[in-house]
This record gives structure tokens, C-alpha cells and sequence, in this order.
């Protein structure tokens, strides 16, 4: 037997953040978008930090309510020079989740349990949401029957639909049901693609606030989203779940391995090359465990397609994440796939005044790294 007790409320001290007066409107025009200023924190750690280590940062100074993210946790971060090297454990709240229809069925089931537990209690099932967004991509149900024929790809979708009806129907329902949630129905593409053209919003405009894009998935290769500027990793279903519950993920503040290219890639070297190329190297340093973040001039010869594979290959070398942080080739990467062009300048803005757009051609903005 157990009891759920919801609170409309919390005690006392939790929930007040005490980084609140950092939070300032992004443009003076729109007093009711805010951003949390990192700037003003007015130490000088904050601009060594590697970008992937600044949006941790960000999150935890974002989340801080004394509880879940505490203020010695933005501080460890903070002084993550030193506290790398300690295996000491930080917070993360991830911006989204994104899931693929494997993991996906489980905990849309598991959501949908807690309403039936809600119910029976004399609750309202309809409170039973994700906190956090989450994008469930169904790609991993489809099989190849039909080949070599004109209408294959027609062949193996119907099929597709005729085997997996009931899951369909189900997460069809959960769709319609669920506040939160989003589901990308069979046939739209892998997971990665999607999440890459798609899904990505890199700087999030949400409850009247601006801040980095970044999440957790089900799938080993979720790192690819990496290659864009949004910080991300793989995760398992339970995890996942967690985070979509408004749970922090706990990790332990990792070691940041700067990795420079140089120069320009030569016509015949293809982006296979550079990416088995980089794997090899990174096998060799060993980074299991760790970020690894690029850096320096060649970075800026990447198209993101480029980028994305090297992100992607992020599980065959080991890293926890191989991040490259948002420049001119992002933004105009975003533009090129549909997004809006009034959301790009507002997430070139943010990015700015929060010092995480990089210019890799400016080895001032080179930040401290634990091996490069």
C-alpha cells in the first residue's frame, strides 16, 4: 500500500531562488522575457569555463531552489577548475527529454498508471503531466520486408502499422492526453535526424524565460544534437522518467578535454575521414566518462553536418559528450532547416550576452580545458 500527497505549496525556503537578481530582460522592449545573466556574477571563473561546463552552470543557477539544486552546487560548478578533479556530484536539470518509441511505451505506461493511482485516490488524473518536455520519436518499430521494388517504402510502412497497431493506438492516446508531451508519429524520420532539423530550439523561450537548449535521451547516440551547440547525452529509461517528473540528474562534474582543430580540411578528405580520424585520437587520450569539447580555427571549416557525425561517434570513443559550441555556422544552419528568422536573432542575442557564442577564429574566447 502506499499514499501520493500532492502539495499546491512548499515549505518555506524552498523554491526561492537566491540567484534571482541576476534575471533581466533580454531586450528592454519585452520586460516579461527574462534571462539569467551570468555576467553579472562578477567572477572571473565564469569566462575560463569550457561552454559545455557554462550551460550546467546556467541550469543549476536557473533551477537553485535550495533543494533539489542547491547553492554549494552552483559553486562547485563554478570553481569547476578545481572541483573537476575531485569526483564530486552536481545537479543537472536537462530543458527536454527525448525518447524513442522503445523506452518511450514504458514511461507514457508508467504515466499513465500514476493517473490511475491519482484517480483511485480521489485526485485529478488530468494533473498527471510530464514537468519537463519531452518528444517521443517513433522510429525503431519499422522492418525491411520489401526491397528493391518501387513501392517498398509504402510495402514496409503498411506492415509497420499493421504490426504494431495496439503500441500506435496507445501512444496516439497519450498524445492527445498528456500536456507536455510530444509524439512524432512512424515514418518521419530517425530520431537524430528529427531531433537535429527539427526538434532543436537551441536557446529555449519558455514561462517568460531564455535559456540554453538541452537534454537527455534513451538512445546511446543522442550526443549527435551535440554537433549543434545543445548539450546533450544518453541516458536509460528510468533516468529519463525521472527527469520528466522535474528530477535533476545526477552526474559527477566531469573533466573537459579540449580538442583543437586546425587549418582546412583537403578536398579529397572526406567528413568519414576526420571523424575515424578524431575517434582514433580520443581512444588514445581516453575519455570515458568525460566531455570533450572543440575548439580553434578549423572548427569553423565544419559544416554541422560534419559536426553532428563527430558528435555522433560520441559512445565509439567513450565521451560522456562531444560538444560544439554555437557560432555562425549553427546559426546559419538553423535558418537553412525552416526555423524562424525573428527566434534565430533572439537565440544569437541570448547566446551572446550570456558569453556562449563562440567565434573560432578568436583564441581569447579559448576557455580552460583539463587536457587539450
Amino acid at each position: 500500500m502506499f499514499s501520493v500527497l500532492f502539495r499546491d505549496t512548499w515549505p518555506s525556503g524552498i523554491m526561492s531562488n537566491p540567484f534571482a537578481h541576476l534575471a533581466e530582460p533580454l531586450d528592454p522592449a519585452q520586460p516579461g522575457k527574462k534571462f539569467f545573466n551570468l555576467n553579472k556574477l562578477e567572477d572571473s571563473r565564469y569566462g575560463r569555463l569550457p561552454f559545455s561546463i557554462r550551460v550546467l552552470l546556467e541550469a543549476a543557477i536557473r533551477n537553485c531552489d535550495q533543494f533539489l539544486v542547491k547553492k554549494n552546487d552552483v559553486e562547485n560548478i563554478l570553481n569547476w577548475n578545481v572541483m573537476q578533479h575531485k569526483n564530486i556530484e552536481v545537479p543537472f536539470k536537462p530543458a527536454r527529454v527525448i525518447l524513442q518509441d522503445f523506452t518511450g511505451v514504458p514511461a507514457v505506461v508508467d504515466f499513465a498508471a500514476m493517473r490511475d493511482a491519482v484517480k483511485k485516490l480521489g485526485g485529478n488524473p488530468e494533473k498527471i503531466n510530464p514537468v519537463c518536455p519531452a518528444d517521443l520519436v517513433i522510429d525503431h518499430s519499422i522492418q525491411v520486408d520489401f526491397s528493391r521494388r518501387a513501392d517498398s517504402l509504402q510495402k514496409n510502412q503498411d506492415l509497420e502499422f499493421e504490426r504494431n497497431r495496439e503500441r500506435f493506438e496507445f501512444l496516439k492516446w497519450g498524445s492527445l492526453a498528456f500536456r507536455n508531451m510530444r509524439i512524432i508519429p512512424p515514418g518521419s524520420g530517425i530520431i537524430h535526424q528529427v531531433n537535429l532539423e527539427y526538434l532543436a530550439r537551441v536557446v529555449f523561450d519558455q514561462d517568460g524565460y531564455y535559456y540554453p537548449d538541452s537534454l537527455v535521451g534513451t538512445d546511446s547516440h543522442t550526443t549527435m544534437i551535440d554537433g549543434l551547440g545543445v548539450l546533450g547525452w544518453g541516458v536509460g529509461g528510468i533516468e529519463a522518467e525521472a527527469v520528466m517528473l522535474g528530477q535533476p540528474i545526477s552526474m559527477v562534474l566531469p573533466q573537459v578535454i579540449g580538442y583543437r582543430l586546425m587549418g582546412n580540411p583537403h578536398p579529397l578528405v572526406t567528413s568519414t575521414d576526420i571523424v575515424l580520424t578524431i575517434t582514433k585520437h580520443l581512444r588514445q587520450v581516453g575519455v570515458v566518462g568525460k566531455f570533450v569539447e572543440f575548439f580553434g580555427p578549423g572548427v569553423a571549416q565544419l559544416s554541422i553536418a560534419d559536426r553532428a557525425t563527430i558528435a555522433n561517434m560520441c559512445p565509439e570513443y567513450g565521451a560522456t559528450a562531444a560538444f560544439f559550441p554555437v557560432d555562425e555556422v549553427s546559426i546559419k544552419y538553423l535558418v537553412q532547416t525552416g526555423r524562424d528568422e525573428e527566434k534565430v536573432k533572439h537565440i544569437k542575442k541570448y547566446l551572446q550576452a550570456v558569453g556562449m557564442f563562440r567565434d573560432f577564429s578568436d583564441p581569447a574566447q579559448d576557455p580552460d580545458f583539463a587536457q587539450v
